[in-house]
């Protein structure tokens, strides 16, 4: 049977390296309270992965105790994988800290599996220590203090085995030594493993290279003890089909391993698909209709391409190259799903709004601005699909009900946008906030909206009294988004002014109503005019006020108070008092 060449790279000590502390340091990392990594000056001092952590700091008194971050240690070791992805494809990583690779072909290129193993060793320790590494794989500088903060010094912490195997790889990596890789020659993978104990199924380094459950190996291997097989050699003498009787699927695998025969290969991460159209036009589109027929061509292209693979387009960016080498580019989102059509149509909005804009053109007329000269024809389009997703399909309305409408007006909205800019048409979302005008939270359509605020659980609800601070304050509510204090009670007003318009609020005596420093009306409001001219209205009716300080401790800080009147005429509307004028933020209905 034909093996499967492969090569395992494991930094041991990667949590370690991660969290920045040096290999002269005595530092654990800690998972479930035991050590999964140590540092070498720890592991001098007597700390071994697997033991509590009182018992390592009754070894090492001096221990600096580290709590295990998965995702720093997986953020930190894409860098490592795109360097050796660079010099050879189908890097599969097993876990942060290791990775393993098909060496068959790589082998062949560098000069057979030892060259290959060093090569892979220096790009992992110049990755790691960030210094550039050299033609050999080595690394560049013998000075690394310039690398990372705290990994200068872990040169030569990348382990590399190469075997038939990828479970036989990983054990020769846990077997060599930093600096010098273990390479198994050819056929010589059983012979290699026959000496081997049993127990170093259960090893933490090689548990990602196993399909079986760590708990079911772990049984396994005691069961095999008990029985008298300690060694790889001895349960490969065993006969296959006996094996499988007795101990099942899990000790078949592991029969086979003992072997020498791979358990699986190599799975490198596949390339993502390259979703891309382009069309040249040579020559250049002297007329417009010339570019978006050809657009629309490419629309249906990508379409098809995307629908054979059971996709659709979400967001697609349109690009245009022009004759002096100017590149347009604008990316257009929907909420469903972009048929060829919808792409197609697109496509012409953008060309017809670039044209509009003066941006592309057949050449300089009275009309154009220089920009437009400089542009010139259009000589490329590209499509290109930034955003996917599978196509599940979408819900259709029931009887009676238009189920284009909606369709028909994304369509109407894209093209106002393709023509004006994306900002010409905004949709409103919900969002937390003291104020009515900071609450509705305006996106441009297409774009998703997420509000940047959480908000009460209901708009409208009453915030704690003025002056008394919260019980709980600071402290994010069980039951939903944490309250604003400070919010205006009862609904919402129908209508927001984005500038507030300047009022003025007087007593029975035609004075200026005021607010003290402690929130309460000088005198009980009695009149109401709007802007500097305005007629005054009898008030008939008023609450508050409420006060509100945002900010005091920096520059830029408010400080109001808002009170709800409401007028002879019918009419009610919030006003606040800053910077000793009244003003109208917002109007009932």
């Amino acid at each position: 049977m034909s093996q499967h060449r492969a090569l395992v790279a494991y930094c041991p000590d990667w949590p370690v390296v991660v969290s920045g502390h040096p290999p002269s340091m005595e530092v654990a990392v800690l998972h479930a309270n035991r050590v999964v990594a140590t540092s070498p000056a720890a592991r001098v001092a007597g700390v071994r992965p697997g033991t509590r952590r009182r018992e390592a700091q009754a070894v090492c008194p001096d221990l600096v105790v580290l709590q295990r971050d998965v995702v720093a240690e997986a953020r930190s070791w894409e860098p490592v994988v795109a360097a050796i992805e660079e010099m050879a494809p189908g890097v599969e990583v097993l876990q942060p800290g290791q990775l393993a690779l098909g060496s068959r072909g790589p082998s062949r290129y560098f000069g057979g599996d030892t060259a290959l193993a060093a090569k892979v060793a220096g790009l992992v320790d110049a990755a790691v220590n960030g210094a550039p590494s050299g033609p050999d794989g080595a690394s560049g500088s013998d000075d690394v203090a310039g690398g990372a903060p705290g990994r200068g010094a872990w040169a030569g912490c990348c382990l590399v085995g190469v075997a038939d195997g990828l479970f036989a790889a990983g054990l020769a990596a846990l077997s060599s030594s930093p600096g010098h890789p273990l390479v198994v020659p050819l056929g010589a993978t059983a012979a290699f493993l026959a000496p081997r104990s049993m127990k170093v199924l259960t090893s933490a380094g090689l548990q990602a290279l196993l399909e079986a459950g760590g708990q079911e190996t772990a049984a396994l291997v005691d069961l095999l003890g008990r029985l008298g097989i300690r060694t790889m050699g001895d349960f490969a003498a065993l006969p296959p089909a006996a094996v499988l009787s007795r101990f099942g699927l899990a000790g078949s695998t592991a029969h086979r391993l003992a072997r020498g025969l791979g358990e699986r290969v190599v799975k490198g991460r596949a390339p993502v698909p390259d979703w891309v159209v382009a069309a040249e036009l040579d020559p250049p589109a002297d007329q417009l209709q010339a570019a978006v027929f050809v657009g629309r061509a490419l629309a249906e292209e990508v379409h098809e391409r995307l629908a054979g693979s059971g996709l659709v387009c979400t967001r697609l960016a349109v690009q245009a190259e022009t004759e002096h080498g100017v590149v347009l580019r604008r990316s257009w989102r929907h909420d469903g799903a972009l048929s060829a059509v919808a792409i197609g149509e697109r496509v012409r909005w953008q060309l017809e709004g670039w044209a509009l804009a003066n941006k592309v053109g057949e050449g300089p007329g009275p009309s154009q601005t220089v920009e437009a000269a400089q542009a010139g024809r259009v000589t490329r389009i590209a499509l290109v699909p930034e955003e996917v997703r599978p196509d599940d399909g979408r819900q259709l309305g029931f009887w009676g009900s238009d189920a284009g409408a909606e369709s028909r007006a994304s369509r109407a909205m894209a093209r106002v946008q393709s023509m004006l800019g994306p900002e010409s048409v905004l949709t409103g979302a919900l969002q937390g906030g003291r104020d009515y005008l900071e609450q509705v939270l305006l996106v441009p359509w297409g774009e998703p909206r997420v509000p940047s605020r959480l908000g009460p659980a209901q708009p409208g609800t009453t915030g704690p009294p003025p002056g008394r601070r919260p019980r709980g304050a600071g402290k994010a509510p069980k039951d939903g988004p944490p309250p604003w204090p400070g919010r205006i009670p009862g609904a919402a007003p129908a209508v927001v002014n984005r500038k507030p318009v300047a009022a003025r609020l007087l007593d029975g005596e035609g004075t200026p109503v005021a607010v003290d420093s402690r929130g309460l009306l000088g005198a009980e409001p009695a009149l109401l005019a709007l802007g500097p001219g305005g007629r005054p209205q009898p008030v008939t009716g008023w609450a508050g006020p409420w006060p509100l300080e945002e900010r005091w401790w920096e520059r830029g800080g408010r400080r109001r108070a808002r009170v709800q009147v409401t007028t002879a005429d019918g009419r009610a509307y919030l006003l606040a008092r800053e910077h000793r004028d009244w003003w109208v933020e917002a109007t009932y209905d």
